[in-house]
């Protein structure tokens, strides 16, 4: 599909609103592609947008990723401190890792490099969290991809919170 270059018109007041009220300019410029009516598109704009939404679903696979491993480190370094809290944390993380790859799955893809990445961040979690010192906690993840998103997989010794809550 061909889309039309915006005029100098558009060029010089979408701009505008872009910098000076981005949900107003969101607004006008879904109406303008409601309307068909290309040639008013901030285009420049609308393409970083575009593609910083992207950049947005792979960031939030590796935050999603980085709290849920934090915890399943804690919950297998410090198991004499585990709790309710973690228990949900680690089941809310889970479910929402797998709602935003069905959701996206073209993420599928990126979920080896978001998990080295995640990995990186987890570990500094849970450190800083269990003041645990570093060389505790392996250099590389310990856990599968499968693992980490198995909703029966608690790491270390058993546990009788999980079993508690099921």
């Amino acid at each position: 599909m061909h889309v039309p270059e915006t005029n100098e018109k558009a060029a010089m007041s979408a701009p505008n609103l872009y910098e000076t009220d981005f949900y107003a300019w969101t607004q006008e410029q879904a109406s303008l592609l409601h309307k068909h009516q290309w040639s008013q598109l901030d285009l420049l704009n609308l393409i970083e947008e575009i593609e910083s939404l992207g950049k947005q679903q792979r960031q939030e696979l590796r935050n999603r990723l980085s709290v849920l491993i934090g915890h399943l480190l804690k919950w297998e370094y410090q198991p004499q401190r585990r709790s309710r809290s973690w228990l949900a944390t680690i089941r809310v993380q889970r479910r929402d890792t797998l709602r935003l790859l069905k959701d996206n799955p073209s993420l599928k893809p990126y979920f080896e490099d978001a998990l080295a990445e995640a990995y990186e961040n987890g570990r500094d979690l849970a450190m800083g969290e269990t003041d645990l010192p570093e060389e505790t906690f392996p250099q590389k993840c310990p856990y599968s991809l499968t693992e980490i998103l198995d909703k029966s997989f608690y790491p270390g010794e058993a546990s009788e919170l999980v079993s508690e809550s099921e």
